[in-house]
């Protein structure tokens, strides 16, 4: 706020009566850019993020992380040792965004340390429904994992109840992933900026806080749904007379390929005249809680456009022989494509030397490459 109020007091000083249009527009842009930089994601990117600078009382580091709201920044005083496992959390949903989407026009790229996504976030797409998804399950993720671990002071190993169809003679009670702590932190931090927010019922603003909270949701319940009771055997030679079974989280690929499920399915929706959000074909069963929705078509991914945030798909690798949405027609959205000759560099006849490595050789060899116009 004071960087804001100091910009305008510079501008009014200097703006005259034929830069009065321009200065305002440029003011306006710039605010723009500071309402993008809002975002927790950030704690992705952020080089502060290590185990080292979080020590006793040191407060001030969460006033210096970008992209936090009020209730994050108390949230960050209050538990310093959990802003690592937050920032792991949303790094691996991006990548595993980035994986799910890596044939898709939209490859859910990066465009910087602040923002992270860029103004393609500000759209109540599918795209934005599925991000705010996977980062709120990468977060109950991480954070459950930690717990496991030991790494939190306010957590410790799962103490869910035993399953009422394991068998008898099997024990439960095994250091599992610490799922209930997890998902309540995750719900606690990733909704707080929404939380704090008040708007109109009827306003678009309050239809995005309402999208938000529900994806949020639908990603944290995912995580939920995939874990499993994880067992290991215990007897003479192997004879699995007993097993320890505990709580264990799946695999966070298999969150991403559930999630990326939900995006191809998704509900547009609306608001109604009581503030609610509702579907826009009644037609279709409406979601649940576990589903993903959104109120605002997906851009145009195809060509670069400032305003919306797209990066279009120009420069982009295509596969020629393809006719999913990784191929050169569809990727390249009918612009055609360049072809060049690459020389790609990988390992090779890999031998097994005792005792015990492994060691290789660099192969390279030529392949063709597509690339969008």
């Amino acid at each position: 706020m004071f960087f804001r109020r100091l910009f305008w007091s510079g501008c009014v000083g200097a703006m005259d009566t034929r830069h009065g249009v321009m200065a305002i527009t440029f003011l306006a842009f710039f605010m723009q850019v500071v309402v993008e930089a809002t975002s927790w994601w950030s704690l992705a990117m952020n080089p502060l993020l290590i185990p080292e600078a979080y020590i006793i009382g040191a407060q001030p580091l969460c006033s210096q992380l970008a992209g936090l709201s009020k209730g994050q920044k108390k949230l960050c005083q209050l538990y310093q040792d959990h802003m690592q496992y937050i920032g792991e959390g949303a790094k691996t949903g991006i990548r595993e965004c980035q994986f799910q989407f890596r044939h898709r026009r939209w490859n859910c790229s990066t465009v910087d340390n602040s923002s992270v996504f860029g103004r393609v976030m500000q759209i109540g797409s599918r795209e934005a429904a599925f991000t705010y998804a996977i980062s709120a399950a990468g977060v109950v993720n991480a954070v459950s994992r930690a717990c496991r671990e030991g790494e939190l002071s306010s957590c410790g190993c799962s103490r869910a109840a035993r399953p009422k169809d394991l068998p008898r003679d099997w024990l439960w009670g095994g250091c599992g992933d610490n799922l209930n702590y997890g998902y309540r932190f995750s719900k606690e931090f990733v909704d707080a900026r929404e939380r704090e927010k008040s708007y109109d019922k009827a306003s678009m603003e309050n239809a995005r806080l309402l999208m938000n909270l529900h994806n949020n949701e639908a990603g944290r319940r995912m995580v939920s749904d995939l874990a499993h009771v994880s067992c290991k055997c215990h007897g003479v030679s192997g004879s699995c007379s007993l097993k320890t079974c505990w709580l264990q989280l799946a695999d966070f690929r298999k969150v991403g390929d559930a999630l990326k499920e939900k995006y191809d399915s998704a509900a547009a929706m609306k608001l109604n005249g009581r503030g609610k959000l509702v579907q826009v074909h009644s037609k279709f069963n409406p979601p649940s809680s576990h589903d993903l929705v959104y109120i605002d078509p997906s851009p145009d991914y195809c060509i670069f456009n400032r305003t919306t945030g797209s990066l279009g798909t120009q420069g982009r690798l295509c596969n020629k022989t393809s006719e999913g949405m990784d191929g050169c027609a569809l990727m390249c959205c009918g612009r055609g494509y360049d072809q060049f000759t690459a020389t790609l560099t990988e390992r090779c006849h890999c031998k097994f030397h005792w005792c015990c490595y492994v060691k290789c050789k660099r192969c390279s060899r030529k392949v063709d490459q597509f690339v969008c116009k």
